[in-house]
């Protein structure tokens, strides 16, 4: 017998239990309360089908079962004790078990969803003995009835974890603890050995003493630091670039027609700690780099711990202070850039030495001439740098009337030395120079201007019709003072003017010359005058140098501190602009910039060093050279006169 019958009978049983029980409750009960039993079988069903209705199949006991916990049944005391079926589907069989007696009194309540109540008493009839009997009944089969429940719809799963579930779960339990109890550790590691740093830097913090403090901030590493450090920084802070420019806005047209001829500003070169109280004696632009020029100052005569002579080099992007400082013992009068080795600077000196200098190295110089008869024993004011990159020589002159000749990597002793002598002067031979200069393309013949005022050809080497040593015969008379600045034509444009030079001297005069062809040298004494004299200036003129590009165009200053601009094929009368330039204080060196020769750096008296941009004057036209060629034609057609 399956589970399921067993458990249907149990539950039968219990239910029996208890209508036998309430049967004899019911005995117990006074006898005119009690029901009246029917006599027959029809009887009794005619009695239920009043109180429940007519019944389709009989009556089942699970259908109708008289208990006190459904509504509409009779309380403890009289009842009736209806007959039961029990039916067993599997085997077509029925069994009934009917009470003994059936006693009924009183009213009859039964629940039925509306509740019936018959008030008509029942005379009981005696109490017949009933039997029980088994009897095969044909039943109909039953419909299935679907039972709901509402608790869970879903297919049980065994959520027992399986054992490797369980110890998988473990182990990894287990790796979490182990790697959260090491993290713990390590921290509390770190936080230890951070407090033990911090207790040992705080050991360690003190205030320095002074000969601490003056040994580090003393220390060349440190010093070398803040030096290279504090120049980058300086440079990007004096960078005038606009970095908030807006390229989409055009600039307004028009402007007036002297926009262009302005000369303006740049800017100004002095450190008051390098340059207080000296004067600028020469000046020279960088060969590779635009940014750059230096500038040879004389000595300070109140500082006589400084050294007498210094050169410093200057940044366009630096202007609080020079991107480089030589030292010299004597004061330096002529300074210029290698045009072969960047990073080489030469300088000449009162006391006739030549310095040799390097960026990459300190403040002295790497190499410099001896102090002997085989060099020069006078100032050098002029020096300049001749020859191509694989073969070039320093020519220097001092004002005993010596030419040296020196290899860039040997100082020791000059390569060639050359003694200009005049027999035509009164009192010694010795011609004393003042200035130099090599025509373009030119390594062996150049000309100098002396303190007598005149000027001299002389050569290196003996050449065709002519030797070495100074050209006494051809004399180029003009000025009446010593002659302070000599600069040829620049080799430039369709044209070669490279035989026109300009000079100028303390006798307030700016002098155009043409050199003599050297095919045809004199060999009598001949005096060559000027093809024109410039006499518009009221002061010493100091220097004068042609525009590097712009064929007409030359510069000149002057002591009293006026930078003119001249145009020979706008005005060869007046400069196109003069401008005042600084304090009004003497200009002692003008250059060009070797690129573009927008940029003239102007060397003061005072120390300082001016920039000045010319603008559009830079730029030459077309014609300017045929233009120039007229005026040099008309110069020398009426040049006679002007010049003597």
């Amino acid at each position: 017998m399956s589970e399921k019958r067993r458990k249907e009978i149990e539950e039968k049983r219990a239910k029996l239990a208890e209508l036998r029980k309430a049967r004899a409750i019911r005995n117990q009960e006074p006898p005119d309360r009690r029901w009246a039993i029917p006599e027959t079988k029809k009887d009794f069903e005619d009695f239920v089908d009043k109180i429940v209705g007519p019944s389709k199949g009989g009556v089942d006991s699970e259908d109708f079962t008289p208990s006190s916990s459904m509504p509409g049944t009779p309380g403890r005391g009289p009842s009736a004790t209806l007959p039961t079926r029990s039916s067993d589907s599997g085997r077509g069989s029925r069994q009934s078990d009917i009470p003994e007696r059936l006693s009924f009194g009183g009213p009859v309540t039964v629940g039925s969803g509306t509740d019936h109540v018959i008030d008509r008493p029942l005379t009981p009839r005696g109490y017949p003995d009933l039997v029980t009997f088994e009897q095969e009944l044909f039943e109909l089969p039953q419909k299935e009835r679907v039972v709901y429940n509402k608790e869970i719809q879903t297919t049980l799963v065994e959520t027992e974890p399986s054992q490797d579930y369980e110890e998988e779960v473990r182990q990894r339990i287990f790796r979490e603890k182990d790697a959260e109890a090491e993290k713990l550790a390590r921290e509390k590691e770190l936080e230890d050995i951070s407090v033990k740093l911090d207790q040992e830097i705080e050991r360690e913090i003190r205030d320095l003493t002074e000969e601490e403090r003056a040994s580090i901030v003393g220390a060349p590493e440190f010093l070398e630091f803040v030096e290279q450090s504090s120049k980058i920084v300086q440079r990007a802070l004096n960078d005038g670039y606009d970095y908030i420019r807006d390229y989409r806005i055009g600039t307004e047209s028009g402007g007036d027609d002297s926009e262009g001829k302005r000369v303006k500003r740049v800017c100004e070169f002095w450190d008051e700690r390098y340059v207080k109280n000296r004067s600028i004696t020469d000046i020279d632009w960088s060969p590779k780099y635009p940014e750059l020029s230096v500038a040879s100052y004389n000595k300070n005569p109140a500082a006589l711990n400084e050294p007498d002579g210094i050169v410093a080099v200057w940044n366009l992007h630096l202007l609080e202070r020079p991107e480089f400082v030589f030292h010299s013992q004597s004061d330096v009068l002529s300074v210029t850039f290698s045009p072969f080795h960047s990073n080489l600077v030469f300088g000449g000196t009162y006391s006739g030495q030549i310095l040799l200098w390097d960026t990459r190295a300190k403040h002295l110089p790497v190499l410099k001439t001896p102090l002997s008869a085989s060099g020069h024993t006078h100032p050098v004011y002029a020096m300049q740098m001749v020859g191509t990159q694989n073969a070039h020589n320093l020519i220097t002159s001092s004002t005993d009337g010596t030419v040296c000749s020196w290899l860039v990597d040997m100082l020791a002793q000059p390569q060639e030395t050359l003694e200009l002598i005049h027999h035509g002067h009164n009192k010694t031979g010795e011609v004393a120079i003042t200035t130099l200069d090599f025509p373009d393309n030119e390594t062996t013949t150049f000309w100098v201007g002396t303190e007598e005022g005149n000027l001299y050809q002389a050569n290196r080497y003996d050449r065709a019709g002519a030797k070495a040593g100074l050209n006494q015969y051809d004399v180029y008379k003009g000025h009446s003072g010593p002659v302070m600045g000599l600069h040829f034509h620049p080799l430039v444009g369709p044209v070669d003017f490279s035989d026109l030079f300009l000079t100028c001297s303390v006798d307030w005069t700016v002098k155009l010359w043409r050199a003599k062809s050297l095919a045809k040298p004199s060999t009598t004494p001949h005096a060559l005058p000027p093809l024109y004299s410039f006499d518009e200036a009221d002061d010493y003129v100091y220097d004068v140098k042609w525009h590097p590009s712009q064929p007409a165009v030359f510069g000149t200053v002057d002591g009293s501190g006026r930078f003119d601009l001249w145009n020979l094929n706008t005005d060869t009368e007046v400069p196109v602009v003069s401008t005042p330039v600084g304090s009004g204080r003497a200009i002692n060196k003008l250059e060009w910039d070797r690129k573009e020769g927008r940029r003239a750096a102007l060397g003061g008296s005072d120390g300082r060093l001016y920039i000045y941009d010319i603008g559009d004057m830079a730029i030459p036209r077309e014609s300017e050279w045929t233009d120039m060629q007229k005026t040099i034609s008309s110069m020398m057609g009426g040049g006679q006169t002007n010049g003597v």
